[in-house]
């Protein structure tokens, strides 16, 4: 039987999966025009998440400078703002907005998260570089590159979350943003694949954030800027690999009693359902109707459904059935009192409650105002959450990726509503026909509602073409959403 010998300051060959992060954000080329044209959707519906969330004073108090006074003129832009900063600090201000509603993209898997989350650090670092090269009589970033490293994100992201869970060892999902915007930004400043593992393998050394602030009784607001917290952390990583030539740790996933298995993961590797390509992107679930947490995205389409049937009858209600799969169960299944929009936007009961009594769920349907109308709770007392294993059983398939949720209504009399059950919500790949056009009516309205008219026409008229959206300099599509 052999043993590892803990003493031996022999330096071993990179782990694999470091390797494999670096071979593909270095060389693999991107060829899916459905990837490309989901990219370009999903950057339009991040900036749109982002102006809607500039309505809501404790987004735009995590905004600007760490210090007071430390801006950069010519650095990167935060959008909806005069603000300019270096890109790491620009970085952590565009993943907040981009996460604070809890309105952008999502993927759901073994490990749940919102891939649009790493446009913090590729925007703010892309336009930092893009001005400096601008400036300096280089060649500025374009879009399409943008495009090109956020489909890299989504896969390097997506694929880990697909086999392995870091939220059932308490680990937050960010985890995964710092670690596929960790690799793209050490990339995109012009590393190698040394300098990329560098950079990852410090990622990795970081460990991860609890996740207890996203559950009950700890819900609170940390979860709108901790993707923004990643996205800032990637970046410093990515610079000290390139410019400060820190040194790299090759075995930081595997090293036997110090390595992230061994302290973070139970001693198991990571396992990979799939190599890198364009997967995740062209599968990705937009939120578009609804700023509600992925799983109860259905169920709330339910409610609605259900909404003229009850609500003239709420006071008649003796219970409501609720059925999801097993990670809403987990996840978002919520009794007691509800302190906070967090608390309420993370569970299903409240979800539901809400368009069952207004025929609506808006961002502001989570405010204290909304909250206190004590029907809402009053209602949340008479439902039961529970499995549905087939529910469960179609998330997990790679060729459904389904987000199942029914809803029934039982009255007092005896009567009972219709039992609505619905498998993928209007943002599932399934319905992007559909799904679309209300994304970019979405978009349209978050212009509307940040700049004035002329100002959001010259965006929209910006992103009329695809090829020419495409083609423009990054930093002049950054600088339209400056004020």
């Amino acid at each position: 039987m052999s043993h590892h010998d803990i003493r031996s300051a022999v330096r071993p060959n990179p782990d694999p999966p470091m390797v494999d992060i670096a071979d593909y954000v270095a060389d693999y080329a991107i060829d899916s025009k459905e990837a490309y044209d989901t990219a370009r959707y999903m950057l339009l519906d991040s900036l749109g998440c982002a102006m809607l969330a500039m309505k809501f004073p404790g987004c735009v108090n995590h905004l600007g400078p760490l210090v007071p006074g430390a801006t950069l003129p010519g650095g990167a832009r935060v959008p909806g703002t005069r603000l300019e900063l270096d890109p790491v600090q620009a970085a952590f201000c565009i993943g907040t907005q981009i996460r604070w509603l809890d309105f952008n993209d999502t993927w759901l898997a073994a490990e749940w998260g919102h891939p649009s989350d790493n446009l913090g650090t590729i925007l703010a670092l892309g336009d930092y570089l893009s001005r400096k090269a601008a400036r300096e009589g280089g060649k500025p970033l374009t879009v399409r590159d943008a495009l090109t490293w956020a489909i890299k994100a989504h896969e390097i992201q997506g694929c880990y979350a697909l086999k392995n869970s870091f939220n059932r060892v308490g680990l937050d999902h960010v985890i995964l943003v710092r670690l596929a915007s960790t690799a793209v930004a050490a990339a995109m400043l012009g590393g190698g694949k040394d300098e990329i593992i560098t950079a990852v393998s410090h990622s990795w050394i970081d460990n991860g954030v609890l996740r207890t602030y996203r559950h009950a009784p700890n819900t609170g607001p940390r979860k709108s800027w901790a993707a923004g917290d990643a996205c800032r952390r990637a970046v410093i990583h990515a610079l000290n690999a390139i410019d400060k030539k820190v040194v790299g740790y090759p075995s930081a996933l595997s090293a036997k009693t110090w390595g992230f298995y061994d302290v973070a993961f139970k001693g198991k590797a990571f396992e990979f359902e799939r190599p890198f390509g364009s997967y995740v992107m062209e599968n990705v679930l937009f939120k578009i109707s609804f700023p509600a947490e992925f799983h109860a995205q259905t169920s709330v389409e339910c409610a609605l459904k259900l909404h003229a049937q009850v609500a003239g009858r709420l006071d008649q209600i003796e219970r409501i059935e609720i059925e999801t799969q097993e990670a809403g169960v987990r996840i978002i299944d919520k009794t007691g009192p509800l302190s906070n929009y967090a608390d309420r936007d993370h569970c299903i009961q409240y979800m539901v409650a809400v368009p069952l009594i207004f025929g609506r769920l808006t961002a502001d349907d989570y405010s204290d105002d909304v909250a206190a109308d004590p029907r809402i709770d009053a209602l949340r007392a008479k439902m039961a959450v529970k499995e549905n294993p087939q529910f469960t059983k179609d998330y997990f398939d790679p060729e459904k990726r389904y987000i199942g949720n029914s809803l029934q209504v039982f009255f007092s009399d005896g009567s009972r509503s219709d039992k609505v059950s619905i498998d993928f919500p209007i943002g599932h790949r399934k319905r992007r026909a559909e799904g679309i056009p209300v994304l970019l009516q979405k978009f349209d309205a978050a212009l509307h509602g940040q700049f004035g008219d002329s100002h959001a026409r010259r965006i929209l008229d910006a992103c009329h073409s695809p090829a020419a959206l495409e083609a423009m300099p990054l930093h002049d599509f950054l600088g339209l959403f400056t004020i």
